[in-house]
């Protein structure tokens, strides 16, 4: 059976997993940058037998600050504890990042959360980690703290490299953004994927003959508007079924919001109101407007022709 993660949403934590390993971040997408962390962590873990906790926040900082950031997340919360699960971390703490949150100075950060309530042996953060009121706090703080006998080792592992160029979730939601999906799945050593629950729609493709299941996207990263080959699956992970996608605003219809579209291969059932996991398997097309509707039901079988070819 599968040892799963311990959850907080506070501070206060068990006394077992008091004196770990802390690492800080919001670990958006999880990518190879990420991961190469938590095999360091792994290490230091098996070294001085201590436990492994993350310390992340919600919403993520860049998006509480600035409300007009909309479509931001690289993976959503939920995926973001079943990755750490498979990571084999034992604890995780999501903190509320809020008003109160946000105006901690950093020194009480250091004293009150990472000494006192933590008591964090070693703590990992990146080299540009901001904390506290108005962000005053850097590494810089940590490290002078840590030689003040706050008993704690800041580790600070180098960015992880690929032909010169920093792995980071900024690159990712880059690539995304331009279709580069390949690289996007090579960095993360898995597909992309959105989740969502399939809601109602207006049986637009149902209409042309290409029936969907309608996921609204929420706060996940806009990816290049196109048809995508994708990997469907339900909740309960039983049943993989491949398919097309077109995530987009559907400019032959002249809609307006952005919704992703999942019309599966040789399936018959009832997908309203269940969750969806859509792996992106490969970038297809970009979206475009079409004169009329038999010139999109053309495109769209030469789409599924491409989509089913797919491996």
């Amino acid at each position: 059976m599968v040892k799963l993660v311990k959850l907080y949403n506070n501070f206060d934590i068990r006394t077992e997993h008091k004196g770990s390993i802390i690492l800080i971040g919001n670990f958006d997408g999880l990518h190879l940058g990420h991961q190469k962390l938590f095999t360091l962590a792994k290490n230091y873990k098996k070294k001085y037998s201590l436990k492994i906790g993350v310390l992340t926040f919600e919403p993520m900082p860049k998006m509480y600050f600035n409300k007009n950031i909309k479509n931001f997340r690289i993976s959503s919360q939920k995926q973001k504890i079943n990755i750490l699960n498979k990571l084999n971390v034992d604890f995780v703490i999501t903190k509320k990042f809020d008003k109160k949150f946000s105006k901690i100075k950093s020194i009480n950060f250091i004293q009150n959360i990472l000494k006192k309530k933590l008591q964090a042996k070693f703590i990992f953060v990146s080299n540009n980690f901001r904390f506290g009121n108005k962000r005053e706090g850097n590494v810089k703080q940590l490290i002078e703290f840590e030689k003040n006998k706050f008993n704690y080792k800041i580790i600070k592992p180098k960015p992880l490299l690929i032909k010169r160029t920093v792995i980071s979730s900024s690159l990712i939601r880059n690539y995304l953004q331009k279709g580069k999906l390949k690289e996007v799945n090579k960095l993360l050593n898995r597909y992309w994927s959105i989740e969502g629950k399939v809601q109602k729609g207006k049986q637009l493709g149902k209409k042309i003959g290409f029936p969907t299941a309608n996921i609204d996207i929420k706060n996940y990263v806009l990816a290049c508007p196109g048809v995508y080959a994708v990997r469907a699956k339900t909740a309960n992970g039983h049943q993989s079924v491949k398919g097309i996608a077109n995530l987009g605003y559907r400019p032959t219809f002249n809609e307006k919001k952005i919704l992703l579209e999942v019309h599966l291969f040789n399936f018959s059932g009832n997908l309203y109101n269940k969750d969806l996991t859509v792996e992106f398997l490969k970038f297809i097309r970009k979206e475009k407007k079409f004169r009329n509707v038999k010139q999109l039901q053309r495109q769209i079988k030469i789409d599924l022709l491409s989509a089913k070819k797919t491996k």
